[in-house]
């Protein structure tokens, strides 16, 4: 059995380029689908916010329309609302990297709001990748690695090839000309390998021990990687 520690957002709101709140918080799917594969493979989850605050979930990704239905949509929900890990986190600022296997970050409009420039997420994403331990990040959770500088300024994922949601994706999700900034420019800002796929579909990319997914449809992906590196 291995510790797996989710590093999940602590906001349930993102700012738009207008000032507005827009509210948000983790994608339902990205948190559910890779949490129930690893438990049901025996591993233990633990979840650590900014704060220790118990994690919103984006009210939107619960639709019957993205999740394939109403039955999808309805258990999803019930996890959602019965994790015992999800109502009980802990502090992410208490957290020991010694005490885990591998650190795993859900996506949501949320990490684009808080992680993307939390010092102490960007601490544990370095320590994390130069472990050599599974890193896994799916959508828009890799906006938390914008915030993991070297002590030379420069980003430690300069270089590598990864993925998140694309320009595409959040045009057509109709945020792409009311935010701040996109989460893809910004990945290619700080020197990564960017490599999208047509929006929506599965898209894994691994680079060493980082597992990145592009969208919602890659948390499976993500998750079988993830149990493949703690077989």
């Amino acid at each position: 059995m291995a510790n797996i520690l989710f590093v999940m957002t602590g906001v349930d709101y993102w700012t738009l380029a207008d000032g507005t709140k827009h509210p948000t918080g983790y994608w339902a799917e990205e948190f559910v689908v890779p949490f129930e594969a690893l438990k049901a493979a025996g591993h233990r989850i633990v979840v650590a916010t900014p704060g220790g605050v118990v994690p919103a979930v984006d009210k939107g990704s619960l639709a019957p329309e993205v999740n394939g239905g109403k039955e999808t949509a309805d258990h999803r929900a019930e996890v959602v609302s019965t994790s015992r890990e999800l109502a009980n986190p802990i502090a992410l600022a208490g957290v020991d990297l010694a005490d885990y296997d591998a650190v795993f970050y859900p996506g949501g409009h949320g990490p684009m709001e808080d992680l993307a420039v939390d010092a102490t997420s960007g601490a544990l994403l370095t320590a994390a990748v130069h472990s050599g331990k599974p890193l896994a990040v799916v959508c828009h959770a890799p906006a938390a690695l914008l915030a993991a500088t070297g002590a030379d300024g420069t980003n430690v994922f300069a270089g590598y090839a990864l993925t998140g949601f694309t320009n595409a994706e959040e045009t057509q999700a109709g945020f792409a000309d009311k935010a701040k900034w996109l989460l893809q420019d910004r990945l290619v800002q700080i020197g990564a390998d960017f490599r999208e796929a047509d929006p929506w579909t599965p898209n894994v990319v691994v680079d060493r021990n980082l597992i990145t997914g592009q969208n919602p449809a890659s948390s499976a992906g993500v998750a079988e990687e993830l149990l493949r590196r703690l077989s």
